[in-house]
């Protein structure tokens, strides 16, 4: 179990008051249904969708199912036309239901064994990315029928989370297994990059881009049979600080980075974070109260063994919502319900007066939340309520 010093949270935005009508809303959503809750709107999702399409014209999008893999999400962004990246066996049954075609799928998890691949061609997948020769080998057998997209890494120190740090080769290695793959009669289709999760400065991805596009241009006049896709990955940021992120500004270099790239490339994006984060909120009751030393503790029945997981797992803090307010407020503590003492969902923060029964909302808790909450002290699982 990992000690107190291994983790504290953070400094995050909290509100203290809120619209009578806002509280009622989800005051009877809790009577309905119980506490705590996370509440998907598909018309939020549907516009961070349509958003994304905005600022990235052209590029066909694969939500990253991983981010929050529930139905209703891919049952809405099936009927708004985007495409899903898989990494296992589980999320690809996800979207058996939906008669979504595995043609409109890519399987992105650089690492598989085996019977994972046979599991994702019998779901229709037919593109695959690896990113080194041994992998590619793990292949060979089904090479007439799949499609290789070559993972690059790219390392970021803008990213929350490093996703270059366990996968992607090197950029100096892609011409050598390109022309490998060749020589196995694999077809590499294109490559890809993934410079990490919530990466606040479009800089890497940038320069990303105007790598692979210089690797596509100069690996194009050796093999026959050219790459012609690029996907650069997720990672497109949201705005958990409530600092007036203009996403507008973000996207732009992207845009002309892209534009830059040679006209018969196909881009391709596997965004998670960004559509669904702003789609989800969290709900959860003050369950008790103690006052211990200079601080005020409310023990919440959410934590980060819930619905909270993504503090530990995607280093990411929510703004935080309570319906009190006042001048009062005092240093206090938002505790979760298991039994270890890493479940802090807030520290060190001002709050007014709380009472047990008081709601504390969460925002922006669609991404790595649910998707990697336990079961911890056998505590059920915040309920998913679709609100539209």
């Amino acid at each position: 179990m990992k000690s107190e010093a291994d983790y504290r949270p953070g400094p995050r935005p909290i509100t203290c008051g809120g619209r009578d009508e806002e509280r009622e809303f989800y005051e009877s959503l809790v009577a309905r249904h119980g506490s705590p809750l996370l509440l998907l709107s598909r018309s939020r999702l549907a516009r961070q969708y349509r958003a994304l399409q905005d600022y990235l014209p052209g590029v066909s999008l694969y939500y990253a199912i991983k981010a929050f893999p529930h139905p209703a999400v891919i049952e809405t962004l099936a009927g708004l036309g985007c495409h899903f990246d898989v990494a296992s066996e589980g999320e690809i049954d996800l979207l058996r239901p939906f008669r979504i075609s595995g043609r409109k799928t890519i399987h992105t998890h650089p690492v598989k064994k085996p019977e994972h691949i046979k599991a994702a061609l019998r779901g229709g997948s037919t593109t695959f990315v690896v990113d080194n020769l041994d992998e590619m080998k793990k292949l060979l057998p089904f090479r007439h029928r799949v499609g290789l997209l070559l993972r690059v890494g790219f390392r970021s120190d803008s990213a929350a989370v490093d996703l270059s740090r366990k996968f992607g080769c090197a950029p100096e290695q892609v011409e050598e297994l390109v022309l490998q793959a060749r020589d196995l009669g694999i077809h590499v289709r294109g490559l890809s990059f993934h410079v990490g999760s919530q990466s606040l400065s479009p800089q890497t991805h940038v320069e990303a881009i105007e790598h692979c596009g210089r690797l596509i241009e100069s690996i194009n006049r050796q093999v026959s049979n050219p790459l012609s896709v690029l996907d650069i990955g997720g990672g497109f940021p949201v705005d958990y600080a409530q600092e007036g992120l203009d996403h507008s500004v973000w996207f732009r270099p992207l845009r002309e980075a892209l534009a830059g790239l040679p006209e018969d490339v196909q881009i391709i994006a596997e965004p998670g974070r960004f559509l669904v984060a702003p789609a989800v909120t969290s709900v959860s009751t003050v369950s008790g109260k103690a006052r211990r030393g200079d601080y005020q503790w409310y023990y919440l029945d959410d934590g980060v063994y819930g619905s909270y997981s993504g503090q530990l797992f995607d280093h990411m803090l929510y703004p935080l919502q309570v319906f009190r307010d006042g001048e009062q407020r005092k240093p206090s503590i938002l505790a979760g319900p298991t039994c270890d003492s890493i479940d802090i969902v807030a520290e060190d923060v001002l709050l007014p007066e709380l009472e047990e029964g008081d709601l504390v909302i969460g925002h922006m808790m669609g991404a790595y939340t649910a998707a990697t909450s336990t079961r911890f002290n056998s505590i059920n699982a915040a309920r998913i309520v679709v609100v539209d």
